[in-house]
């Protein structure tokens, strides 16, 4: 089958509502900015020429029509997004730290995302994609696991790569065994996986992230995995065969910006650009040097996005990124 997307991904749509400053009367103010992890990771992937489509669910609301308006400006393939009348969209709230840190109150009890259905899922699209993008928050509850797990299962029988990224967050799960067993379960699908240092932490119950890599790589097929340390750079773990034990390893140092407004999306940047590598390279011959160039653009990607408020309509040119890992920026 012709592969007309690069990349297809499922999951949340949604609006953070981000912290920006406080009004005359000391009241926080709240700006809306469209985002929901795996879209913000397609915007990155178009901002890099590639193709990509969307398959998920927003309310007949204002915040849901602007999001789908927002697909259309950053050339996003709307086509599998589905609007529901009887649900609104999934709003997110935003505390950011000084430090750039950030807490999060979701209002999704439920919201639109959370009402996907396998028969709203759109089969071809997955089938005409290179590689198919997921993460955990269309696994929380029903219906929109079960059609994550219908997606997961034609991605397989298509053939194509499979990426997951568990984006925990935990205020949005019943308990934390049972994100657990998600995050479990779609390892078993995935070919390229990009966890956080934190998540590593809580999956395997070892704070040596190598050891925990390891944890991962002795369970699951997974052929490359993608750490990020947030100030502290990154680090890729890849395998030519998923059936032997043996690695190539490659860190990345940081850049560290002095004008960073928050984090919001600077996972999903850095996610989307090792994707574009993958699209450009393929997973069947990787040599650490390869490694440590997707790493180094990715790290300056992410670093860029955390100057800006919200993610989806802000991502950064590629040239950006080149000039900042020239020095130049």
């Amino acid at each position: 089958m012709e592969r007309s997307y690069d990349v297809a991904a499922l999951g949340e749509l949604l609006i953070d509502m981000t912290m920006n400053g406080k009004s005359a009367q000391g009241n926080a103010m709240y700006e809306a900015n469209p985002g929901g992890a795996p879209c913000n990771v397609l915007a990155m992937l178009e901002k890099l020429g590639r193709r990509t489509a969307f398959i998920g669910k927003v309310g007949d609301d204002i915040f849901g029509h602007e999001l789908r308006q927002v697909l259309g400006e950053v050339g996003i393939d709307a086509t599998g997004l589905v609007t529901d009348s009887n649900v609104r969209t999934t709003l997110a709230f935003v505390k950011t730290y000084e430090d750039g840190d950030r807490d999060f109150s979701f209002y999704r009890n439920p919201g639109a995302d959370m009402m996907l259905t396998k028969d709203d899922v759109d089969a071809d699209i997955i089938r005409s994609a290179k590689i198919f993008h997921f993460g955990t928050l269309s696994m929380t509850h029903e219906p929109v696991r079960s059609a994550t797990i219908f997606a997961l299962d034609e991605a397989k029988k298509a053939g194509i790569i499979i990426s997951f990224d568990p984006n925990l967050r935990e205020p949005l799960w019943d308990s934390l065994d049972e994100a657990k067993e998600q995050v479990l379960a779609g390892l078993g699908y995935c070919d390229v996986l990009k966890i956080s240092d934190n998540e590593i932490q809580w999956l395997t119950g070892l704070d040596d992230y190598t050891k925990g890599v390891e944890w991962i790589l002795a369970r699951f097929k997974v052929r490359l995995v993608t750490v990020s340390l947030g100030k502290s750079g990154s680090m890729a773990f890849y395998r030519k065969d998923p059936d032997t034990s043996g690695y190539i390893k490659a860190e990345a140092a940081p850049f560290l910006q002095n004008d960073t407004i928050e984090t919001t999306g600077a996972g999903d940047t850095f996610g989307g650009c090792v994707l574009n590598y993958v699209l450009e390279k393929g997973l069947d011959d990787l040599g650490e040097s390869d490694l440590k160039e997707m790493l180094t653009f990715a790290n300056a990607a992410a670093s860029i996005i955390t100057t800006r408020r919200g993610a989806l309509r802000v991502m950064p040119q590629p040239s950006e990124v080149r000039e900042l890992i020239a020095g130049k920026l």
